[in-house]
């Protein structure tokens, strides 16, 4: 065991989070998203038995956000009519707040399809068993400045 790191990440999730360069992005995906499918070149990681928002705040404990780009976390925009809510999405904005000056500036939006073409190009993918619906997430990671 470690002192300091969230119980919830694991060795394996610390390693990819670690080996993760400046520029690489993360996927976090809920328990609708295909993460084998989109994640062939990419390492899916699989935490089932857990939500978005206890793994997303876990991350940002010792991940950095990309300050190069203007929306380093990136949200799957609704399908234009589409009647769902997204009340995760306030979560979320809580947790970037927490962790992040930038606060909720820092997030951004993707159209579905693109979001999907995106995360082909992640270096990880997580698959969660997240509930909530358009509850993925894509972090881009900066570099440590400590």
């Amino acid at each position: 065991m470690l002192k300091g790191i969230p119980k919830i990440l694991s060795p394996e999730l610390l390693m990819v989070l670690a080996e993760m360069g400046h520029s690489d992005r993360l996927v976090i995906g809920d328990g609708n998203f295909p993460a084998e499918s989109m994640g062939k070149d990419a390492i899916v990681i699989r935490m089932d038995g857990h939500g978005v928002p206890e793994i997303l705040d876990a991350i940002l404990q010792v991940f950095p956000l990309d300050t190069y780009v203007e929306h380093p976390v990136s949200l799957m925009e609704v399908m234009p009519g589409d009647p769902v809510e997204t009340p995760i999405w306030e979560t979320y904005k809580e947790i970037v707040r927490k962790h992040d000056p930038r606060g909720e500036k820092a997030i951004g939006t993707i159209e579905r399809f693109a979001f999907y073409e995106e995360t082909k190009k992640s270096y990880a993918i997580i698959a969660t068993g997240e509930s909530a619906l358009y509850a993925n997430i894509m972090l881009q990671k900066g570099v440590v400045t400590d």
